[in-house]
Protein backbone atom coordinates (compact mmCIF):
# COMPACT_ATOMS: atom_id res chain seq x y z
CA UNK A 1 0.00 0.00 0.00
CA UNK A 2 2.75 2.27 0.75
CA UNK A 3 4.12 2.14 -2.83
CA UNK A 4 0.48 3.35 -4.33
CA UNK A 5 0.86 6.23 -2.23
CA UNK A 6 4.25 7.16 -2.86
CA UNK A 7 2.77 6.79 -6.72
CA UNK A 8 0.36 9.59 -5.59
CA UNK A 9 2.33 11.90 -4.11
CA UNK A 10 5.03 11.68 -7.05
CA UNK A 11 2.01 12.09 -9.66
CA UNK A 12 0.62 15.28 -8.01
CA UNK A 13 4.20 16.40 -7.19
CA UNK A 14 4.73 15.81 -10.64
CA UNK A 15 1.55 17.26 -12.01
CA UNK A 16 2.61 20.78 -9.96
CA UNK A 17 5.90 20.76 -11.61
CA UNK A 18 5.43 20.15 -14.81
CA UNK A 19 3.38 22.81 -15.94
CA UNK A 20 3.88 22.31 -19.61
CA UNK A 21 1.45 20.00 -22.02
CA UNK A 22 3.04 17.21 -24.16
CA UNK A 23 2.95 19.21 -26.57
CA UNK A 24 3.81 22.08 -25.79
CA UNK A 25 7.15 20.60 -24.37
CA UNK A 26 7.93 18.67 -27.78
CA UNK A 27 7.81 21.94 -29.97
CA UNK A 28 9.74 23.62 -27.76
CA UNK A 29 12.15 21.19 -27.45
CA UNK A 30 12.38 21.78 -31.33
CA UNK A 31 13.83 25.26 -31.05
CA UNK A 32 17.11 26.64 -30.93
CA UNK A 33 16.33 28.08 -27.87
CA UNK A 34 15.99 24.69 -26.58
CA UNK A 35 18.65 23.19 -27.80
CA UNK A 36 21.04 25.86 -26.69
CA UNK A 37 20.88 25.53 -22.98
CA UNK A 38 22.24 22.83 -21.01
CA UNK A 39 25.14 20.71 -19.75
CA UNK A 40 26.43 18.96 -22.84
CA UNK A 41 28.23 15.79 -22.44
CA UNK A 42 31.20 15.75 -25.21
CA UNK A 43 28.84 18.28 -27.41
CA UNK A 44 26.10 16.35 -27.82
CA UNK A 45 22.52 16.82 -27.03
CA UNK A 46 21.99 18.76 -23.22
CA UNK A 47 21.06 16.10 -19.81
CA UNK A 48 17.66 18.92 -19.79
CA UNK A 49 17.37 17.96 -23.17
CA UNK A 50 16.86 14.66 -23.10
CA UNK A 51 15.17 14.64 -20.27
CA UNK A 52 12.12 16.71 -22.04
CA UNK A 53 11.73 13.67 -24.61
CA UNK A 54 11.54 11.57 -22.03
CA UNK A 55 9.20 13.76 -19.97
CA UNK A 56 6.92 13.96 -22.91
CA UNK A 57 6.86 10.09 -23.14
CA UNK A 58 5.23 10.25 -19.86
CA UNK A 59 3.12 12.93 -20.44
CA UNK A 60 1.82 11.06 -23.07
CA UNK A 61 0.94 7.67 -21.09
CA UNK A 62 -1.85 6.85 -18.89
CA UNK A 63 -1.45 6.83 -15.60
CA UNK A 64 -2.47 3.61 -15.15
CA UNK A 65 0.27 2.34 -17.13
CA UNK A 66 3.31 4.01 -15.52
CA UNK A 67 6.13 2.28 -14.57
CA UNK A 68 8.50 2.51 -11.40
CA UNK A 69 10.92 3.43 -13.65
CA UNK A 70 8.34 6.27 -15.07
CA UNK A 71 7.94 7.12 -11.51
CA UNK A 72 11.66 7.57 -9.88
CA UNK A 73 11.97 9.75 -13.39
CA UNK A 74 8.90 11.82 -12.26
CA UNK A 75 10.28 12.14 -8.64
CA UNK A 76 13.94 13.35 -10.17
CA UNK A 77 11.76 15.77 -12.78
CA UNK A 78 10.19 17.32 -9.35
CA UNK A 79 13.91 17.69 -7.49
CA UNK A 80 15.60 18.72 -10.65
CA UNK A 81 12.21 21.78 -11.34
CA UNK A 82 12.35 23.22 -7.66
CA UNK A 83 15.99 23.07 -7.03
CA UNK A 84 15.91 25.23 -10.09
CA UNK A 85 13.39 27.47 -8.92
CA UNK A 86 14.91 28.47 -5.93
CA UNK A 87 17.61 29.70 -8.18
CA UNK A 88 15.18 32.27 -8.71
CA UNK A 89 16.26 33.47 -12.09
CA UNK A 90 17.85 36.88 -13.60
CA UNK A 91 17.55 39.67 -10.95
CA UNK A 92 16.00 41.85 -13.70
CA UNK A 93 12.82 40.32 -14.15
CA UNK A 94 12.16 41.90 -17.58
CA UNK A 95 15.43 39.57 -18.95
CA UNK A 96 13.49 36.51 -17.70
CA UNK A 97 11.38 35.11 -20.70
CA UNK A 98 14.97 34.72 -23.07
CA UNK A 99 17.17 33.54 -19.68
CA UNK A 100 19.19 30.52 -19.83
CA UNK A 101 17.40 29.97 -16.09
CA UNK A 102 13.81 29.94 -18.00
CA UNK A 103 14.50 27.87 -21.32
CA UNK A 104 16.90 25.10 -19.01
CA UNK A 105 13.26 24.36 -16.72
CA UNK A 106 11.40 24.38 -20.08
CA UNK A 107 13.31 21.68 -20.98
CA UNK A 108 12.10 20.11 -17.79
CA UNK A 109 8.55 20.54 -18.63
CA UNK A 110 8.14 24.02 -16.17
CA UNK A 111 7.72 27.49 -17.75
CA UNK A 112 7.84 29.99 -14.58
CA UNK A 113 6.21 32.53 -16.78
CA UNK A 114 3.05 30.27 -16.54
CA UNK A 115 3.11 30.96 -12.56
Amino acid sequence: MAEKDDHETIWQDFKGAVNMTASALEKFLETDESQSVGQKKDGGEATGHKEGRRIVEILHKKKADLSDDDYAHMKKVVGYVNRHLKQGGPEDKSKTEDSPWRLSLMNWGHDPLKD
